[in-house]
């Protein structure tokens, strides 16, 4: 009986020959590009100066391949905008590939390739990793953990307690892109071209606001799973701090609204994978949201909030209509499956 040579046997997890070919003919090389003399059970990482951070994650997303990106670019762009959003810059990442037995190389090499392709264009290098070959029906496709390194070279203190009174919310562009990119994937939705996901590394967009803001700069955050709304309500909590958005400032395609009104999801619930939150005080708001502009990640940039002291934990949206309506997280899954 003929073998096809693309398909991952279980033997490439078995620790022995067919690992070794898996590793030294195709992830090594691509990934890293260490050679074997430096091929050990652990990456040896050189001191810096500076308080380090570090982050973990793990993507599951369905499909694999979706309009923006693939599992590949976004384990990177996940876990290099964790590490972003603690104001730090990234280092060092490490991956691990659990892998559906009958997966083709060709899929895997294109996975690959676009890490390393993201991890490049971020500046961070891929220093270990590990592989794992499951049996046919055990996972769904390729499964990938992702852990970062990254070093905070500043004394400035951005965290999700920090919001204050009078703090000026920003978003760098456009609401729910990834999550409707997504989903439309998946369900086979034909929602046009300009519905692709937003993944994207935000460590350089990040170092720019630093630059600008200095100690002005209070949060970070990346409303991925359970989006802006979410992401805003913890906020709120951890600083106990009450915040009032405004919906007719929120930036949302024409289309992600289509398809969220057809759908009956709030794109306010919807993730995003290349978009941030940045609190700055009042009066660094404009300067703030200038320097966002003038990056390629925050075209479509906007203040869509504001800080007030209480009641601590409080999030409402004033709507277009000129009502107040409450804001709290979402319950359960909209979108499962979206990271």
């Amino acid at each position: 009986m003929s073998v096809n040579k693309d398909l991952i046997l279980l033997g490439h997890g078995s620790g022995g020959r067919l690992s070794h070919q898996l590793l030294n003919e195709l992830i090594i090389p691509i990934v890293s590009g260490a050679v074997q003399s430096a091929q050990n059970d652990a990456a040896i990482l050189e001191p810096v100066a500076g308080r380090l951070t570090f982050t973990t994650d793990s993507f599951v997303v369905d499909p694999i391949f979706f309009p923006g990106g693939t599992i590949g670019s976004l384990a990177v762009h996940g876990t290099v905008n964790d590490l972003a959003m603690m104001g730090a810059r990234p280092l060092w990442l490490s991956v691990g590939l659990i892998i559906e037995e009958g997966f083709g190389k060709t899929d895997l090499k294109r996975i690959l390739e676009d890490m390393r392709g993201a991890a490049d264009a971020a500046g961070l290098k891929i220093v270990t990793g590990d592989t794992k070959v499951v049996p046919r029906g055990k996972a769904d496709k390729i499964f990938i953990t992702t852990s970062g390194i990254g070093v905070i070279e500043h004394d400035f203190t951005i965290h999700g307690a920090n919001a204050r009174p009078g703090d000026a919310v920003i978003i760098n562009g456009t609401v729910g892109d990834h999550g409707i990119a997504v989903m439309a994937a998946r369900e086979g939705l034909d929602v046009g071209t300009d519905v692709i996901s937003d993944s994207a590394a935000l460590n350089g967009l990040v170092s720019q606001i630093i630059g600008a803001c200095g100690n002005a700069l209070h949060v970070l955050r990346d409303p991925t799973r359970g989006g802006v709304a979410t992401t805003i309500k913890e906020i709120a909590q951890q600083s106990e701090v009450s915040i009032t958005l405004r919906e007719e400032a929120l930036p949302i395609k024409t289309a992600v609204r289509g398809v969220c009104s057809i759908l009956g999801l709030d794109p306010l619930f919807v993730a995003n994978e290349g978009k941030l939150l940045a609190f700055v005080a009042a009066d660094a708001a404009e300067a703030a949201l200038a320097t966002i502009r003038s990056h390629p990640l925050g075209a479509n940039a906007a203040i869509i909030g504001s800080v007030e002291a209480a009641p601590a934990g409080r999030v409402r949206m004033e709507t277009s209509i000129g009502g107040m309506r409450s804001v709290e997280m979402l319950t359960g899954e909209q979108l499962p499956r979206i990271c």
